[in-house]
């Protein structure tokens, strides 16, 4: 199922008074969101996030979500990623994942938990019945304003999930993961490209141009 992109939708732009209670960076964020074409279309299709058009797009252009398929989905909340990943793959496959509490979305099953908690892999493979086709992470560590330690924190986020993506996956499943920066780091870059055909990086059209998030799409594990 192909979307429509929210940016190619006519919009006026819609400015926030100014308030003594509003800071002026909630004014910016309030101003963005109030004119962000993305926001105005997950309203509209019932999506709970903008991040669900940034799933949508990268699916469109690597064609991983297949009817049939079961799907992890770490770090849900508040569940954008799970729509698409139930919509394109059928009910009853999708299991996620995250620290917040998701509102149920039918079709998914919905852990609360830390997945870096030493039983949660397991409790997310006995969730899902059987070992993955896809695994999704859009997991982002707090940031602490201090960039050498946000990133590193980032980075072992993502290794995390890429040694459990490498350890359950089935052959020819797919890995894909939000990264910042220049993309994943050298050393786990060369592992993905040993562990799966092929490995790209793409930064989706609804992923702000602003923000330095890319995310890293490997298919074809070898299993």
């Amino acid at each position: 199922m192909k979307h429509a992109r929210p940016s190619t939708f006519r919009t006026s732009a819609k400015r926030v008074k100014p308030a003594k209670s509003h800071k002026s960076s909630s004014k910016r964020w309030l101003e963005r969101q109030l004119n962000d074409p993305y926001v105005a279309a997950a309203k509209r299709a019932g999506y709970r996030s903008r991040a669900a058009y940034k799933l949508a797009e990268l699916d469109d252009r690597f064609h991983f979500l297949k009817r049939g398929q079961r799907v992890l989905d770490l770090g849900a909340a508040p569940g954008g990623w799970t729509q698409i990943a139930v919509a394109r793959t059928g009910k009853g496959g999708v299991v996620g994942i995250d620290l917040l509490a998701i509102d149920p979305i039918p079709g998914a099953t919905l852990l609360r938990g830390d997945f870096l908690a030493d039983d949660a892999q397991h409790k997310l493979l006995e969730a899902l019945g059987g070992p993955p086709d896809v695994i999704l992470s859009d997991m982002a560590a707090p940031a602490i304003g201090h960039a050498s330690t946000d990133h590193l924190r980032i980075v072992a986020l993502v290794e995390t999930a890429f040694e459990f993506a490498s350890n359950v996956l089935v052959p020819g499943g797919t890995f894909v993961a939000k990264v910042f920066q220049g993309g994943a780091e050298r050393k786990l870059l060369e592992r993905m490209k040993r562990d799966f055909s092929s490995v790209k990086h793409a930064k989706p059209p609804a992923s702000r141009s602003e923000s330095a998030e890319v995310y890293v799409v490997a298919q074809g594990y070898h299993g």
